[in-house]
């Protein structure tokens, strides 16, 4: 494993714990971090969501953290509420692997811009 790829999952298990001491409850996996992005970006609290809105909720999830970078741009709400995205710089071609280090990087980079988390990865034990 490269060195970058080591401190990349260090900083994603460091960014886990403190998403599980804020609410209560470790996230199982990147899509339930994104999950929880996107409630917080819709704004509209805990509720009940359908499927189709859970898939909604990710699409806005990625949209956020990937417009960090200047990939998406917000366009607005619309009458609902829910924001809506577009592409505004064509995302690099990747296997599934590096598509999901890209948006673990993107969640840090988020969490540490917009709720000025400081995620610092722990030390090998």
């Amino acid at each position: 494993m490269f060195k970058r790829d080591l401190e990349l999952e260090r900083s994603w298990q460091q960014l886990l714990k403190h998403i599980e001491q804020t609410l209560g409850k470790k996230p199982k996996d990147l899509n339930g971090v994104l999950f929880l992005i996107g409630v917080q970006e819709l704004g509209q609290g805990h509720r009940y969501f359908s499927k189709e809105e859970k898939q909604d909720l990710m699409h806005i999830a990625i949209c956020k953290v990937l417009s960090l970078s200047g990939y998406y741009e917000l366009e607005g709400l619309d009458q609902e509420g829910w924001p809506h995205w577009k592409m505004v710089k064509k995302l690099p071609h990747f296997d599934l692997l590096e598509q999901e280090k890209l948006l673990k990087m993107a969640v840090i980079e988020y969490f540490e811009a917009e709720h000025q988390w400081i995620i610092r990865p722990s030390s090998p034990e």
